[in-house]
């Protein structure tokens, strides 16, 4: 069952053996669907969050249009990309307050507080990727208590798991394509345990990592659980998890 595809050798298939091989599957379905809507709620606070405090710490330093410094990025064609997309965002953009600054202003761009509210996840972590390495980009990552290049990868890796999750592809046992960083000396309480980077444990200790900075109030570890314990037939090695990981400080609630 590693790789979330129930099958029966053809001697063996009976009608109570399909209906039971269903029924397995179907709960399958269910608890991946589940897990799925979960965890777009818990990424869209990180990423509101991520929004929020690059433009905090950007605009406080270099002014609410610094997403036109070019002198702020490593890679001028990737600086070039990313107008081009931020122009495409607004273009689409049918937000009132998009339409509104459309209305009343000539300027090209609106300022970073409105953009950034119009263009995606993904666009935001290229961008963050891009800046020069220096003192206010590791303000933003640690923030989140991470170092530079953990963040952009765990950055990276939302993004991934966020479009596999937005598409309704099956993600409890997948083997990540993108797979995150392991953090150099995180700020806060982290996996006491080594474990594997390429399964969803990892990204789900990286969610609760995230929310602790967020939210301290979540109840993401609750509620993810209580859906485990709702499918218990759902393998928990497949998805990564070690047999002691309710015992890690991570993940005490």
């Amino acid at each position: 069952m590693a790789t979330g595809i129930l099958y029966l050798k053809t001697k063996a298939i009976t009608p109570s053996n399909r209906i039971q091989l269903f029924e397995r599957a179907f709960k399958l379905y269910c608890f991946d669907r589940e897990l799925r809507l979960v965890l777009l709620r818990e990424i869209e606070k990180i990423e509101v969050a991520v929004r929020s405090q690059m433009n905090h710490i950007l605009a406080h330093e270099k002014g609410v249009y610094w997403f036109t410094e070019e002198e702020l990025f490593r890679d001028k064609e990737k600086f070039k990309q990313s107008l081009d997309n931020l122009k495409e965002d607004v273009k689409r953009g049918d937000e009132q307050f998009i339409k509104s600054f459309k209305e009343n202003y000539s300027n090209e761009f609106p300022p970073c507080w409105m953009i950034l509210e119009v263009t995606s996840f993904g666009s935001l972590s290229m961008i963050y990727e891009n800046l020069r390495h220096g003192k206010t980009k590791r303000m933003i990552s640690e923030y989140f208590g991470l170092d530079r290049k953990s963040f952009t990868s765990w950055l990276h890796t939302l993004v991934y798991i966020r479009n596999v999750c937005a598409h309704h592809n099956r993600l409890w046992n997948r083997i990540l394509s993108v797979q995150p960083r392991i953090p150099r000396s995180p700020r806060e309480q982290w996996l006491n345990n080594g474990t594997e980077n390429k399964k969803l444990y990892f990204v789900l200790s990286m969610i609760v990592y995230l929310l602790n900075t967020v939210n301290p109030n979540h109840s993401f570890v609750e509620r993810l659980t209580t859906l485990l314990e709702k499918y218990p037939k759902a393998d928990r090695g497949a998805m990564g998890f070690p047999d002691n990981w309710k015992t890690e400080p991570l993940w005490q609630y």
